[in-house]
């Protein structure tokens, strides 16, 4: 088949992945594969072995949570032409692998690589120096996946997420901000934000749109505003989850350009790891620049 290049983070999830590598591995030298395996040592290894040997490669695979394959595609982004990406999601909550209908499971994702149906995906780019995948975000809990210690996801898995969640509610900040997209414009004080190419966030697909193709080279964002009492935010969590009466505090539109002002630095969080403090954002859509190896989805 040709030479694929297998990036290994053994640490996600709950280490599942060490149960089931040399089956894996079995399955694809049994297909034909010559198979050159990079196991990560430390943050955005899997980018720069992307990057760095990307290019020698068929196809690459990477296994580990929506972080891993975050950091695959920004390091693939770097290359000339990219080669095929193959995917097995081994995180906490691996929300772009459920929009690609990837397997949960080791093995029949692992098969999903070799008999998978080429799809090409939009890339965002942000701040004109990193990409991100499904999801940029600041605000109210976007803090928690890069904060809660990766023993307590291995660990709890999904639960972890909601229990820090849970302490967050104590300290939401408020933004005075500016987002202008295309010919929308909107002030005022925010305290979240995001910015998705996905049908689930942290596990929970009430959050965005289900309406969403992954490759029309548009983004979902979601922007809501300062409640002004605690029933107010209640009420936002109601319509944001229950799909209750709207809240008048709850934006949503899309576009394949975004930029945000802000008074002060905010903390912004892409595909779950920290992607700095800033006080302006520029987001862009690059429309279907990945083909990945997945199941069904729906083609725009």
């Amino acid at each position: 088949m040709g030479n694929m290049l297998f990036i290994v983070n053994p640490r996600s999830g709950r280490e599942k992945m060490r149960r089931h590598l040399m089956d894996v591995l079995d399955l694809f030298s049994a297909c034909g594969w010559e198979v050159q395996v990079h196991v990560t040592q430390a943050p955005l290894d899997a980018m720069e072995t992307a990057a760095r040997l990307g290019s020698q490669a068929d196809l690459v695979v990477c296994s580990g949570g929506d972080g891993t394959l975050s950091e695959t595609i920004s390091g693939m982004m770097r290359l000339k032409r990219a080669p095929m990406l193959g995917y097995i999601p081994a995180g906490s909550t691996n929300d772009f692998a459920s929009s690609l209908a990837i397997p949960s499971s080791i093995m029949k994702a692992a098969e999903n690589v070799v008999h998978g149906t080429p799809y090409a995906i939009d890339v965002g780019h942000f701040c004109q120096e990193r990409n991100f995948v499904y999801v940029a975000g600041f605000g109210a809990f976007t803090e928690v996946s890069y904060m809660t210690p990766q023993e307590r996801k291995n660990l709890l898995g999904h639960q972890a997420y909601m229990l820090e969640g849970v302490k967050s509610l104590a300290n939401i900040k408020s933004y005075r901000m500016r987002a202008e997209a295309d010919d929308f414009c909107l002030e005022g004080d925010f305290i979240f934000g995001m910015v998705t190419n996905t049908t689930s966030v942290g596990g929970f697909r009430g959050l965005v749109n289900q309406d969403v193709s992954l490759n029309d080279g548009l983004f979902e964002v979601l922007l809501i505003r300062t409640p002004r009492t605690p029933l107010e935010l209640t009420n936002i969590l109601s319509y944001m989850i229950l799909k209750e009466e709207r809240s008048e505090y709850v934006y949503r539109f899309r576009t394949s350009r975004l930029r945000i002002r802000s008074e002060e630095p905010v903390d912004w969080v892409l595909d779950g790891e920290f992607g700095g403090s800033r006080t302006e954002v520029e987001i862009e859509n690059l429309s279907k620049r990945i083909e990945i190896l997945c199941g069904l989805v729906k083609k725009s």
